[in-house]
């Protein structure tokens, strides 16, 4: 039978709020760093040259059903056509984004500034934590869990008698850097350097490919025409 636990209220003011106070400003100090580590890119030419391409790609799709039929044809040919539209990638031909990501030295050295600025806080911050907060019981979830979740929310503590839903310091640490995403767009913006990850998948490996882009639609939307 799991053992129910009465938490000092010291606890709460000595390790629980702590903790979370001090991974919000790590993070909040860790995306200023990232900005300033933050080198400004230079355009390219060819870039910016691709993305007007894909504007007026886009705004032929919209104005589709405005100009004649004629006009209209003859434009989604001088961007689909196979042999020279300025849509049309050759096969063997697209962007390998891993090359292109190696072969700049600048964009590997902002991936590298951007880890550095990842990893070294949340290593001494695990550090301190494991080193001053080893052990305690920290707080406890408001609604039962499964004893799946004993890893999960018990780690540091092993004793299988105590309630799933108490949740020791280490756990509380890992819930808070996974957990407050967030907290951190409500405080950053939506646009912060906080999620380096799913900005990387957005940016589809840091090349413009214009098969993958909406704008490429405009030849099957045009054969419906």
């Amino acid at each position: 039978m799991a053992e129910d636990l009465v938490l000092d209220t010291a606890i709460r003011d000595w390790v629980l709020i702590p903790l979370t106070v001090v991974m919000i400003l790590i993070g909040i100090l860790r995306y200023f760093v990232s900005k300033l580590m933050q080198s400004q890119p230079t355009p390219d030419a060819k870039v910016v040259k691709e993305g007007q391409v894909v504007v007026r790609a886009r705004n032929l799709r919209a104005g589709a059903n405005f100009i004649p039929a004629k006009s209209f044809r003859a434009r989604r040919a001088y961007f689909s056509n196979e042999e020279n539209g300025l849509l049309h990638v050759p096969k063997g031909q697209g962007q390998n984004p891993q090359a292109q990501m190696f072969s700049d030295p600048n964009m590997a050295m902002d991936m590298m500034k951007k880890n550095l600025s990842m990893i070294i806080p949340q290593t001494l911050t695990f550090a301190w934590v494991n080193f001053f907060f080893s052990g305690f019981v920290a707080a406890k979830i408001p609604f039962p869990l499964t004893q799946r979740f004993r890893s999960m929310l018990q780690n540091g503590i092993d004793l299988s008698t105590v309630d799933v839903s108490y949740v020791s310091s280490r756990s509380w640490y890992f819930l808070n850097l996974f957990g407050l995403r967030g907290l951190f767009s409500l405080i950053l913006g939506e646009e912060n350097a906080m999620d380096d990850t799913q900005r990387m998948m957005q940016m589809g490996g840091f090349g413009f490919d214009p098969t993958k882009s909406d704008c490429y639609c405009v030849q099957r939307i045009a054969l419906v025409y």
